[in-house]
């Protein structure tokens, strides 16, 4: 074999090899975009609504599947669109058909109280204080079908359902499954 054979090849495998490169690349750009848009989302936490589980800052990822194969379950936190612009989260607290009623630090659904385990501290550290976890009432009222009452963990300073009304299913984004960052709080969103 010549020179210029040798040259040659040389060039064909670099071109294979530059080829192989550009379509692992659109298949992993191609993956990306469809577990991104598809699948999962990032979500940036703002605003005090969520504590004390959850802080402005804190990134999550939000499973957009789920409810396609199943509708939200109570205590479960949701991404939604508040509006045109803004996607909140907050916790599922009734479901279609359900009565709800806000009374003080008492949450009732269906006439029974609810257990929030996932506030225990909390009201527990306002009960020893002498004051109210929650200030803001709610009447009591049925759930739509279709819809869903969600509220904020931080009970007193959460625009939610007792203000925006209940949320439709098409509204909802998904289920907050990860906190990625920070670091130091990494793990999986626990619902009861």
């Amino acid at each position: 074999m010549d020179q210029e054979q040798l040259v040659e090849n040389k060039q064909k495998t670099l071109k294979n090899e530059a080829w192989e490169w550009i379509k692992a690349l659109l298949i992993a750009a191609a993956l990306v975009f469809l577990i991104r848009w598809l699948i999962f989302a990032p979500f940036i936490v703002e605003g005090p609504s969520m504590e004390p589980n959850f802080y402005t800052g804190e990134r999550l990822i939000v499973n957009k599947v789920l409810y396609s194969f199943r509708k939200p379950q109570r205590g479960e936190v949701i991404v939604f669109h508040a509006t045109k612009e803004k996607d909140y989260i907050k916790r599922v607290i009734a479901l279609p058909g359900e009565t709800i009623r806000v009374d003080g630090d008492k949450v009732y659904v269906n006439n029974q109280l609810l257990d929030e385990p996932y506030l225990k501290e909390a009201l527990d550290k306002a009960k020893k204080e002498g004051r109210p976890y929650n200030v803001r009432n709610f009447a009591e009222k049925t759930v739509p079908e279709g819809t869903i009452f969600v509220m904020g963990d931080n009970r007193s300073n959460s625009a939610d359902s007792r203000d925006i009304g209940f949320i439709k299913y098409e509204q909802v984004v998904g289920r907050a499954d990860l906190i990625f960052w920070p670091f130091n709080k990494i793990g999986l969103v626990h619902f009861k």
